[in-house]
């Protein structure tokens, strides 16, 4: 396969997933210049890199170890900048006592380790399975289990920490 013919099936397969890239980003950074920032990195890269692609097949999950990489060397870069768009908090203030939303689940993620975090991300807000993961991170299927299983108990515990305070 050509290298324009890589070039126009990635273009293609960003456009088709465009929503799902968003999503994943924005998952990382909660907030929609940092994700858009974060979408264009990743592109960028994808298409300087285009050369390291050697599988079609393989598209989604190359593509995707790109995003969650850039994503978390963004939120290492940015550590101590917390910006919150005004959507934001409005999901997190609620307009009745009895509406609210699951602010305690999205706290405690955000208090997972970026690996443990991408895990659930990919996981549970995603709905990728086990082995697509593991092709995303090049990780072994029971290595990630283990991750993922790790991950849950962490934030169980964060959870029932939060319960009792």
């Amino acid at each position: 396969m050509t290298k324009s013919e890589k070039f126009k099936l990635v273009e293609n397969y960003i456009i088709e997933n465009q929503n799902a890239h968003y999503r994943l980003a924005y998952s990382y950074v909660k907030n929609k210049e940092s994700a858009l920032d974060i979408i264009q990195d990743s592109i960028m890269k994808a298409l300087r890199s285009i050369d390291s692609l050697e599988q079609i097949g393989y598209l989604k999950t190359w593509f995707y170890r790109i995003l969650i990489n850039t994503s978390i060397d963004f939120i290492h870069k940015n550590k101590r900048m917390i910006v919150v768009e005004d959507e934001v908090l409005d999901f997190h203030l609620p307009s009745h006592e009895m509406d609210v939303p699951d602010i305690d689940l999205y706290e405690a993620i955000d208090h997972l380790t970026p690996r443990q975090k991408t895990l659930i991300i990919l996981r549970f807000f995603e709905d990728m399975k086990i082995e697509d993961i593991a092709a995303t991170l090049g990780v072994n299927q029971n290595t990630i289990k283990t991750r993922l299983y790790a991950a849950l108990r962490k934030l169980r515990t964060n959870m029932e920490e939060k319960v009792k305070v």
